[in-house]
């Protein structure tokens, strides 16, 4: 029976100060080499991860943004996409000028992957993410409103220092059953997310594809916060980390040492014998 272990990364495999510890890596990388097959399912984008999990052997396909995106590890390339058509692109947009939020917009223009905001609209929130992305890329600042709304759009980001408009939005956006939204807030930020995406996306949906992909009979995963709720529930084995929300634990088949204790990593030296 062929299993792979599908680990969370903020709040899970990495520590407070979303850093990977070497005993993680060192644990990983073990397990990997001694024919553990693992990965990672992130509301991360593959570059935002890839930063951060340099040093982790990753041979299999990763996923990214909440479950919108798989990609290979090394190579950047698309394995799966599930995207926003024109009415969903509609409502979202409708529903950020009736609330006055200005979000970030993950698109492919001409084929490259960008990240749109409008300048001069940010909040500190948005500031403080921005700031952390000084030296990517994709990151692309317009000056307009409507020009947002451009290229295949598959995600949608909102940060806000303050939990009301981004709950009226939800509220409002969760009445259409074409979209999924999760609203939380940052791990160790004061700020609030609002992810907006196609009703198909999920770590869960994601998942399923990679099983297929794989040919995966059995799934251990690793998770802290709300949105991990779908992946433990595709899952043979979840277990949370100290540090979980509750409604996490509470679906939970166990609740393993913190992230600061690197619980992922020791329960993967106790138990990778049995993944193999």
């Amino acid at each position: 029976m062929k299993a792979i272990v599908i680990s969370d990364l903020d709040g899970t495999l990495f520590d407070s100060d979303t850093q990977l510890s070497q005993f993680t890596v060192n644990a990983i990388n073990f397990a990997v080499k001694n024919g553990v097959s693992f990965t990672y399912a992130t509301a991360r984008s593959l570059n935002s991860a890839m930063t951060l999990t340099r040093g982790l052997t990753l041979k299999y396909p990763v996923i990214t943004y909440n479950g919108a995106c798989i990609k290979h590890p090394e190579t950047g390339e698309i394995i799966e996409i599930q995207g926003l058509d024109d009415d969903q692109v509609d409502l979202i947009r409708e529903g950020l000028r009736h609330f006055g939020v200005s979000p970030l917009v993950y698109t492919f223009l001409d084929g490259e992957e960008k990240v749109l905001w409008q300048r001069g609209s940010e909040s500190l929130g948005m500031l403080h993410y921005l700031e952390s992305r000084a030296e990517d890329d994709r990151m692309l600042p317009v000056d307009c409103f409507e020009d947002l709304f451009c290229g295949e759009i598959f995600y949608v980001t909102c940060i806000e220092d303050h939990r009301e408009r981004l709950a009226m939005l939800n509220d409002e956006l969760r009445c259409s059953d074409s979209l999924r939204c999760v609203l939380q807030q940052e791990l160790n930020r004061p700020e609030y997310w609002l992810e907006i995406m196609d009703y198909r996306v999920s770590k869960a949906h994601a998942v399923d594809d990679l099983k297929k992909l794989m040919n995966i009979d059995r799934v251990v995963s690793f998770g802290d916060s709300i949105n991990d709720v779908p992946l433990f529930e595709v899952s043979d084995e979840c277990y949370a980390v100290a540090n979980a929300v509750d409604a996490l634990k509470v679906v939970a088949d166990d609740v393993i040492e913190s992230n600061d204790e690197d619980g992922v990593a020791r329960w993967l030296l106790e138990n990778y014998k049995r993944l193999i």
